[in-house]
């Protein structure tokens, strides 16, 4: 059913077709990467949160990023609390290893993080645990209703993005 509602999402930009389906596992950065054939930093993950309110919000990184606890309380003025594998699953209605920001069960804020403006594509999941899509960094904005662009993450190289810009 996740698969579905993010292959309807997709409907309306006519790119329902360019959802790959894969044989095997593409649940974590490193399994999607291995499975695509790109390095693991192109994996787009969705991580969700607890929000300010009783919705959850998804920040959206680079595979190699993480959350920088300081960064994103800057930002979003509370603490960094990742969702419970069920919550996720309640939120989103994509489980653990499929979360994505399209098809959501739940009309939640998404954010993209800069980490992964230094690439010309990179592959978020679309709903279950063997599947992906290969999106811009501006469809990536498009199609997920992206609030805006954050800066949360570390442990990526942000020298890359600088030789982009």
């Amino acid at each position: 059913m996740s698969l579905e509602s993010v292959k309807s999402h997709f409907k309306k930009w006519d790119r329902d077709g360019d959802v790959m389906e894969f044989n095997t596992l593409s649940a974590t950065v490193d399994q999607a990467a291995d499975t695509i054939g790109v390095e693991p930093a192109r994996i787009a993950k969705t991580l969700s949160f607890r929000g300010s309110e009783e919705q959850a919000i998804l920040v959206v990184a680079a595979g190699d990023a993480k959350i920088d606890n300081k960064k994103f309380r800057e930002f979003f003025g509370f603490k960094a609390r990742m969702l419970t594998p069920e919550e996720v699953l309640e939120q989103t209605g994509h489980a653990i290893g499929g979360v994505c920001p399209f098809g959501l069960k739940n009309e939640l804020a998404v954010y993209l993080d800069i980490s992964m403006k230094r690439f010309d594509s990179v592959f978020p999941a679309c709903g279950s645990t063997n599947s992906a899509i290969e999106l811009t960094c501006e469809e990536l904005y498009e199609y997920s209703l992206a609030k805006e662009w954050v800066d949360v993450c570390k442990g990526w190289n942000e020298e890359e993005l600088k030789d982009c810009v």
